[in-house]
């Protein structure tokens, strides 16, 4: 069992998401940078979707009241066991009476804690995922706080093993950009309004920095930049929408929806941030800016399948090396 001490603002318990329910009115949910939870998961053995800990820009202080092995992955936020400094990306076997600490991130916002066997909740909507917003999944569907405890699906090692083990930097590069925001731009897809947009408002966005606003959080990132105008007034129906949607309220300022995105809304659909790059986004600080670039669908694709080819080779090498150094 772990307890949490102190916490950051926003920490929740989030696993891979929850899926078709958006038809009833039900977001997915998830970690915001799901590819460091996976490989938190990957690190240990548990199944990928597994639940975990997702700290907002870290700060953290746990207590750990049996002994259980955990992985830590995402933004660098110098994380101490009994005071020590251990790597980032690391796995570390916990005894009772251990405290592991962070304090606020460096690089990056989000850092992802898995335990042995994942943490111990309902599964809602086959989901573990806290969704804040309907008050559902994760510890009484609510950010975590002080003074609550976690239970960990299994005790004691890790059945990838229980010795520590930090992933080799150079071959986490290859994989996980590791530098945040990474320096290439955020590809999108054009949406269904793209084209009711002006030129003046393709071009700003493909070519202006876009500065994340302090207001953004799990369900929007709001961007400040150069106003995207349509060529007319547009008086929208309601509409479906998915993480990573880019919509422009009246206010000419975009808004991409995230991990708790709404399930519908009226504003005009500017594009979509291509799901190979969602996880940047959800690694992206406040007061950052980024860069966007439009791709064709085939891009969009071609980069999919890259992506989760890289993916498919990495996992293989972690699991090799972990075997070969017998940890």
């Amino acid at each position: 069992m772990i307890e949490l001490i102190q916490t950051g603002p926003q920490a929740s318990i989030q696993d891979l998401g929850r899926c078709g329910y958006l038809a009833q009115g039900v977001g997915s949910a998830g970690a915001m940078d799901k590819v460091a939870l996976e490989l938190a998961n990957r690190m240990l053995g548990n199944i990928p979707q597994a639940a975990a800990v997702e700290f907002t820009y870290g700060g953290f202080d746990l207590l750990c009241h049996g002994d259980v092995t955990i992985a830590m992955t995402g933004a660098d936020c110098g994380v101490r066991l009994n005071g020590r400094p251990v790597s980032g990306w690391t796995r570390l076997s916990l005894l009772a009476g251990d405290r592991l600490s962070a304090g606020m991130a460096r690089r990056g916002m989000r850092a992802y804690l898995a335990v042995s066997g994942g943490i111990r909740v309902p599964a809602v909507l086959g989901s573990a995922s806290t969704d804040m917003k309907g008050g559902f999944g994760g510890l009484h569907g609510r950010a975590l706080e002080a003074g609550d405890r976690l239970e960990a699906d299994r005790e004691g090692p890790g059945k990838e093993g229980s010795g520590e083990f930090a992933l080799d930097p150079a071959l986490l590069s290859g994989f996980y950009d590791a530098s945040y925001p990474p320096e290439a731009p955020i590809r999108f897809l054009p949406a269904t309004e793209y084209d009711l947009f002006t030129d003046e408002a393709h071009h700003a966005f493909q070519t202006d920095t876009w500065e994340i606003q302090p207001d953004s959080n799990r369900i929007g990132y709001r961007l400040s930049g150069p106003v995207l105008k349509t060529r007319e007034r547009l008086e929208l129906f309601s509409h479906g929408i998915l993480p990573g949607t880019i919509q422009v309220p009246p206010s000419g300022q975009p808004v991409i929806q995230l991990a708790d995105a709404n399930t519908c809304g009226g504003y005009p659909k500017f594009g979509a941030v291509i799901g190979a790059d969602l996880w940047r986004i959800g690694q992206s600080r406040l007061g950052e800016r980024l860069r966007f670039k439009a791709v064709t669908r085939e891009e969009a694709l071609a980069a999919r399948r890259e992506a989760a080819e890289a993916a498919a080779a990495f996992h293989a090498r972690l699991a090799d090396d972990i075997r070969i150094l017998g940890v």
